[in-house]
């Protein structure tokens, strides 16, 4: 099978969305890059996650969006993936949410400031991007935009969307950008959020920079 471990591993992430709440039924998607071969694996469009298998993930040629392997029908997103692996050599896995609380400010089309050190995970704060329909080339021209020195961009009455060096790390972001989201909106309830400032930010960036806050795959490790 073409791209085994990065088939299992969308089907793995893609299970692990709906476990720990960052989205219902089918929403959201996955994908990950083999940069070498120049090939991608995205999760198929509309299928339950726990029956999804290996083998229904699909292989896409990034230098054109063309199907290389599968039976199924590629995410409808598969643009808003491509363009992140196209035009950026650091971004090797992208993640597509429907998180509540990162929808909440993405529905007011409002960014998250930086309210706790950890979105220094994703930068110096998440914009949000400007609205675009889903599945359309222009709504990842607008995402990626709005994504550029960052690690996670809010789309605009839709959802959340990360990208790291590999799955494990741009999973970790999605999971951490949620829950400061969900900070950040129940504190806004009950008064004003304290916002780091930029030279925090920018030294707590460095820092993770250097190891802290990055996820490291046990197989790195051996």
């Amino acid at each position: 099978m073409i791209l085994r471990k990065e088939r299992e591993d969308v089907v793995h992430y893609c299970r692990k969305l709906v476990e720990t709440g960052l989205t219902k039924g089918t929403g959201g998607n996955i994908s990950i890059l083999n940069r070498q071969k120049g090939l991608m694996a995205i999760s198929p469009s509309g299928m339950d996650y726990f029956e999804t298998e290996a083998e229904d993930v699909v292989v896409l040629d990034v230098k054109d969006g063309g199907i290389v392997d599968g039976k199924r029908k590629p995410s409808s997103e598969r643009e808003l993936h491509r363009i992140f692996y196209v035009k950026q050599d650091d971004i090797n896995a992208v993640v597509h949410t429907h998180s509540v609380y990162a929808t909440v400010l993405a529905t007011l089309r409002e960014g998250l400031p930086a309210s706790s050190y950890l979105i220094a995970l994703a930068g110096l704060d998440v914009r949000c991007a400007d609205y675009a329909t889903f599945g359309t080339t222009e709504l990842a021209e607008l995402t990626f935009a709005a994504m550029i020195d960052r690690y996670a961009v809010l789309m605009a009455n839709h959802g959340l969307l990360t990208g790291s060096k590999d799955i494990l790390n741009a999973f970790n972001i999605a999971e951490e950008i949620e829950y400061c989201a969900e900070v950040y909106v129940k504190a806004r309830s009950i008064g004003t959020p304290v916002i780091l400032d930029e030279t925090e930010m920018t030294k707590m960036i460095q820092i993770f920079n250097k190891s802290y806050g990055q996820k490291v795959a046990k197989a790195d490790m051996d």
